[in-house]
């Protein structure tokens, strides 16, 4: 019996079925499927989804951005609340969820310390959450039609996407979770708002966090020291300190050398 030589055609199935294989591992019909390592110690039954504005799950995802992002936050932040910064933080956290995400008709007012806080002047946003089989959520990121600063002297800006709120809980990371949350929001910008270019704000000192945006493709294009933002201390208070944010993009919607040219 003559052996056969696998034909082109035959090779592309392959392919296309090991690609079929991962993106169905996170049974999350708007989420792209993450590669790498991380997806390789994926926990079982893990969902990438929109909160749609769901006054519940913000609530959720607000208590839950507490614990993952503020306890032990970069730059100083105390490893355990107390009682009353978690009080205080938990409360502070669900209303800005629910001022940036929730749907309603009405522009609210009020916004948190720090001059980079505060409600998308545009209808569009999104907080995608990532829960476990429990229905729990374990990761978030948010992305909103937002004013973005160009810091070119003349105090000037546009409108476009900007992502925020990225957390994941410390017992699920380095799992490629954070991957898909940013890829959801990505493709969210993309694909239902037709926009090319993806921004975010960034904490210069947060290297693990500007580490993993550089990997998957955003590149820094200014920097403001004169920001400011929350700090939980270990001496209780809820101090309002300076910082130096990183303003980084990525180009979306060119194919896959776009963002060489962004």
């Amino acid at each position: 019996i003559l052996s056969q030589r696998p034909t082109t055609t035959g090779k592309m199935r392959t392919i296309l079925l090991a690609y079929w294989v991962i993106c169905v591992t996170t049974t999350a019909a708007f989420a792209p499927p993450a590669f790498g390592l991380g997806a390789l110690f994926r926990p079982p039954n893990i969902k990438i989804i929109k909160s749609d504005g769901d006054s519940d799950r913000l609530d959720e995802a607000g208590k839950f951005f507490v614990d993952a992002f503020w306890t032990g936050k970069v730059g100083g932040g105390a490893d355990t609340l107390s009682p009353k910064q978690a009080f205080q933080l938990e409360r502070q956290q669900v209303a800005e969820f629910s001022k940036r995400y929730r749907r309603r008709a009405a522009k609210q007012s009020g916004r948190l310390p720090g001059n980079y806080a505060g409600q998308s002047l545009d209808s569009s946003s999104e907080l995608v959450l990532c829960v476990n089989g429990s229905d729990e959520v374990i990761g978030c990121a948010g992305v909103e039609v937002s004013r973005i600063k160009k810091m070119d002297g003349y105090d000037s800006s546009f409108s476009g996407p900007l992502m925020s709120n990225l957390a994941i809980s410390r017992k699920y990371r380095r799992k490629g979770l954070a991957e898909d949350l940013v890829k959801a929001a990505e493709n969210i910008a993309r694909r239902e708002w037709g926009y090319d270019d993806c921004y975010l704000y960034v904490e210069k000192r947060n290297t693990p966090a500007i580490k993993l945006y550089q990997k998957l493709g955003y590149k820094s294009i200014w920097e403001d020291d004169s920001a400011t933002t929350l700090l939980p201390t270990g001496d209780g208070r809820i101090a309002n300190g300076k910082t130096t944010i990183v303003c980084m993009k990525k180009r979306i919607g060119a194919g896959l050398f776009g963002n060489l040219f962004g």
